[in-house]
């Protein structure tokens, strides 16, 4: 075997074996979840938690399903989530499009100040709009939530969008243009077409966000329990005296399935979305 296969050989042990490092070290969490969804709260007060328990049960998924509170969180979560998700792309698209094809004086400036969203903390804001919002109808109400995460969803699908777009050969637009579409139908026809694989990237990430936000929701639905999404609902199942471990679990697994069908649904434009422009030629 020669010194270059050697090295080769090294290299690639190194990588397997540090990708499955990383794999185990991010799966702990989960299989913290697992385990204590498994459990009641006794067995895992007097054996702990990271164990596997002398009986499995489901008894803790029985209780979370049988909670009125708890298919209001679903219904929520859907809402804010969808409804934010298909505004934030929509916008993105619109200012992506406007960006890359239809610049005017003054657009990159605006440009620069739309994605400057992006190098603030949401939590710098949180007292401004706590102090906006209870001025306004839609406070305490889901509304809220969908207005700050579109707002918040704008910088990342206006970039993204945007260098897409400036991808898509101006020969395409022109020859549009030509045959007499307008903006309008180019953007619906041409456009929207070709920009699937990063739709689907931005709606797998921006869906993920959104559902698993747990900030703004307990701090803008502070005074309106019926109106939280279901990752604030999972601190709620838990008393002012007692624990929840095991539905906390439960219902932390249940709240983590539709993210997932959501990434297995999109995967192949997803992976097709992310190794765009890698490879040219």
């Amino acid at each position: 075997m020669t010194s270059d296969l050697r090295r080769e050989h090294l290299a690639r042990y190194v990588i397997y074996t540090s990708l499955i490092v990383l794999v185990a070290v991010y799966s702990v969490p989960t299989l913290g979840v697992l385990l204590s969804s498994i459990q009641l709260d006794r067995e895992i007060t007097r054996h702990g938690l990271w164990r596997w328990p002398g009986a499995v049960t489901l008894e803790n998924y029985e209780r979370v399903l049988g909670r009125a509170t708890v298919p209001n969180y679903l219904k929520n979560s859907f809402s804010v989530t969808v409804t934010a998700t298909a505004f934030s792309i929509a916008f993105g698209v619109l200012t992506g499009y406007v960006f890359s094809r239809l610049a005017f004086r003054g657009s990159e400036f605006l440009y620069l100040a739309v994605v400057a969203g992006l190098f603030f903390p949401p939590q710098i804001v949180i007292i401004p709009l706590k102090q906006l919002f209870s001025k306004t109808p839609i406070n305490d109400t889901i509304w809220v939530l969908v207005v700050v995460h579109v707002a918040f969803g704008l910088p990342i699908t206006t970039l993204l969008l945007r260098n897409f777009f400036s991808t898509i050969p101006a020969a395409l637009r022109e020859a549009a243009i030509i045959d007499g579409a307008n903006e309008g139908q180019i953007l619906l026809r041409v456009m929207l077409p070709l920009s699937l694989p990063a739709l689907a990237v931005l709606a797998t990430l921006q869906f993920t966000w959104i559902w698993n936000d747990f900030l703004w929701p307990f701090v803008l639905l502070s005074t309106n329990a019926k109106a939280h999404t279901i990752m604030a609902g999972i601190v709620l199942l838990k008393g002012q005296y007692d624990k929840a471990w095991g539905v906390q679990g439960a219902l932390s697994v249940i709240a983590s399935l539709p993210t997932l069908l959501i990434f297995l649904f999109f995967q192949r434009y997803f992976i097709r979305g992310l190794t765009l422009g890698a490879v040219k030629g």
